[in-house]
């Protein structure tokens, strides 16, 4: 028999630096442990020195990066005695909520925009159970109805605002530092509720023992103390790209009514507001805005060039990136980490409303196919 150990998700993986104990039953689908692949194709295009990898969180049970936190956050909630937990969600929270609540062997509510989320993403949650309440609103709404009911409800959120989702969400950047031998010099991500910039940036400030402000309001059962040795000396500048039509951050105030093709981040009242301000002052990075015709490109861009199949929020990361790469904003001899949230056939429509890919109906003769293979080379 083989003796060789199978990885069993990112809570074990890392529970020393995570709020579990020995006793806690944990809730898992062997979720993290996602691969860092370094882009070759897109780079060669820059005349630039960059070196640019993504982090596929695609590759997750559900397709998402929303597996790393609903972990930790169903675990905790089953450790707390609940029968119920409850989520707003532009899809993907959905269905992390819905499959991590089935292995759990309890009830998840969803609550998602009517007519506003993509097929994938809507297709998960009903298979996996949940009772899914379409709201006339967006996500704003949807959260704030999930705050007001918890307050009435025996249900518990999984939210972001559910601090130990971003527990979960923070061994991203432990990996990324494994799988690198340091930390990035910039990591880019996809905004939408910043949950996962925030994050991100409590993984790095750990793995440095680092001060950070956050630590005092987001880290639970003394998890913010940096007693240990540091595993790297530096962290990265943090960059945040939202879609034009959801951009608070750039406009610096609150959006009501949202609007963008990339679903995931079609978000106007960021849950993690503040926080991502204080990751935006103490990385010394920045916040920036993507079209949704840029978003779409890069997500066709990074298929056809790199074979990486995301959704349209992810690419805002990578699109952002190579924008400010061309403007030298990001400098040569960078080392370049891109978050893709996730994979890209949560949305097929929008994939297949955008390719140019050439579908040729022959007849199933050798002539035919043999022709129309000759005439597309």
């Amino acid at each position: 028999m083989s003796s060789k150990k199978i990885y069993t998700g990112l809570i074990e993986q890392y529970r020393n630096q995570l709020p579990v104990s020995k006793d806690t039953q944990i809730i898992s689908l062997g979720e993290g442990n996602t691969p860092l692949i370094q882009l070759h194709n897109i780079p060669s295009t820059l005349n630039k020195q960059v070196e640019i990898y993504v982090k596929y969180e695609g590759l997750n049970p559900t397709g998402s990066f929303k597996d790393r936190g609903m972990t930790m956050a169903v675990t905790k909630a089953v450790e707390d005695g609940a029968k119920a937990i409850i989520c707003a969600s532009t899809g993907n929270t959905s269905a992390s909520a819905a499959a991590y609540a089935a292995r759990a062997g309890i009830t998840a509510f969803v609550l998602i925009p009517d007519g506003k989320i993509a097929q994938g993403k809507l297709a998960q949650a009903m298979m996996e159970g949940a009772i899914v309440l379409q709201i006339k609103g967006n996500f704003d709404d949807g959260m704030r109805l999930v705050k007001e009911v918890a307050d009435e409800a025996p249900v518990t959120i999984v939210n972001s605002i559910n601090p130990f989702r971003l527990q979960g969400q923070k061994t991203a950047a432990f990996e990324i530092i494994e799988q690198l031998g340091r930390a990035p010099d910039f990591h880019c991500l996809p905004v939408g509720n910043a949950g996962n910039i925030t994050a991100h940036w409590l993984g790095y400030s750990e793995y440095a023992c680092a001060d950070s402000s956050l630590f005092a309001e987001v880290c639970t059962n003394g998890f913010a103390d940096f007693s240990g040795k540091p595993i790297i000396d530096t962290r990265p500048k943090m960059l945040g790209y939202q879609a034009s039509g959801a951009a608070p951050f750039i406009r610096g105030d609150m959006v009501d009514k949202p609007e963008t093709v990339a679903t995931a981040i079609r978000i106007g009242h960021p849950q993690s507001w503040d926080y991502a301000w204080i990751v935006n002052s103490e990385s010394e990075g920045w916040f920036d805005e993507c079209s949704d015709e840029e978003i779409l490109a890069t997500q066709k861009m990074l298929a056809e060039k790199e074979g990486i199949f995301c959704e349209p929020a992810s690419a805002a990361s990578l699109a952002g990136a190579l924008r400010d790469i061309k403007s030298e904003k990001i400098p040569e001899n960078s080392c370049i980490v891109c978050t893709l949230t996730g994979h890209g056939l949560k949305d097929p429509d929008t994939a297949i409303k955008q390719s140019t890919a050439p579908v040729v109906k022959v007849e199933a003769s050798l002539v035919q196919v043999k022709s129309a293979i000759l005439d597309n080379m």
